[in-house]
């Protein structure tokens, strides 16, 4: 009695599920790996891409992005980002952070983490944390693996821009970063819908699917003039507002707006996630 006694007093709820033991996980599981060689691979089909159809700025009279990806290697990388930050960047968030919970449950061996024991909202705060890291690891992966391949296959230079300018390598570099940074906050939305029905289903396929799903529907909105001003409360209002960034003279109120936008509402899934599941009968 007094062994049991010892360990019951000497239980601390933060040693409980550490968080290097669920990134160990997660990183060993298939889908982290072919979500990770997808986006270090789409580098390599957008440089053969381009080498089989020629110079796009030829073909064009008004220059884009897209036609400045062959300029150097931050251009090459500044086209990764924007071709990938609408849909391709949703998934590895919606995978990571739908599949995380929902899996534990369709596994039947959430229970038994919850009896370990494991406190839900230590549980939970593990997941996230490790779900947002992976996330978060997926959007610089395809940047810098763009930068390598574009660099190797364009050249070290300066950032082209299409409407005129350029900005020299090491401004290119510090612009990028921000724009991988912004892109990581507007997808938090995706996150927290995903988070928080993970937490109600036993399907991770249905959590994963739900968030790309309701995400798809957020673009399509927005796409609807007729709502007028009613789009600047939609994330994917703001979701290329990181364009004004890579200019001589940046511009940061898009982003400001976006970013206040995508924190409110992924403030309140994860919210929404955590008392949910703090009452709910886990069975599985």
């Amino acid at each position: 009695m007094s062994t049991l006694t010892e360990v019951a007093s000497g239980y601390q709820t933060r040693h409980t599920l550490p968080l290097r033991v669920e990134l160990v996980r997660q990183l060993k599981r298939r889908r982290t790996l072919i979500m990770g060689a997808v986006l270090a691979l789409l580098p390599f089909v957008l440089l053969i891409a381009f080498a089989i159809g020629g110079d796009p700025a030829s073909r064009n009279d008004r220059i884009t992005l897209m036609d400045t990806a062959t300029a150097s290697g931050a251009n090459f990388a500044a086209v990764n980002l924007f071709v990938s930050a609408g849909f391709l960047l949703v998934i590895p968030v919606a995978l990571f952070c739908g599949d995380t919970v929902a899996s534990e449950a369709s596994w039947s061996s959430l229970r038994y983490l919850l009896a370990a024991p494991v406190p839900r909202a230590r549980l939970l705060w593990s997941k996230l944390v490790v779900a947002l890291g992976l996330s978060l690891a997926a959007m610089i992966l395809l940047p810098v693996v763009a930068l390598a391949v574009g660099t190797a296959a364009y050249g070290w230079g300066p950032l082209q821009i299409p409407t005129g300018g350029a900005l020299d390598t090491g401004t290119a570099v510090q612009r990028l970063a921000v724009t991988v940074a912004y892109i990581f906050v507007s997808q938090l939305v995706t996150a927290g819908l995903a988070f928080w029905l993970s937490t109600k289903t036993d399907a991770p396929l249905g959590a994963v699917g739900g968030a790309v799903g309701l995400t798809i529907v957020g673009n399509v909105l927005d796409a609807v003039t007729a709502l007028g001003h009613w789009r600047d409360f939609l994330p994917a209002h703001w979701q290329f507002a990181w364009a004004d960034v890579v200019q001589p003279h940046p511009e940061w109120s898009g982003m400001i707006q976006g970013t206040a936008i995508s924190l409110t509402y992924a403030l309140v899934l994860f919210a929404l996630a955590f008392r949910g599941f703090s009452r709910k009968d886990v069975v599985s």
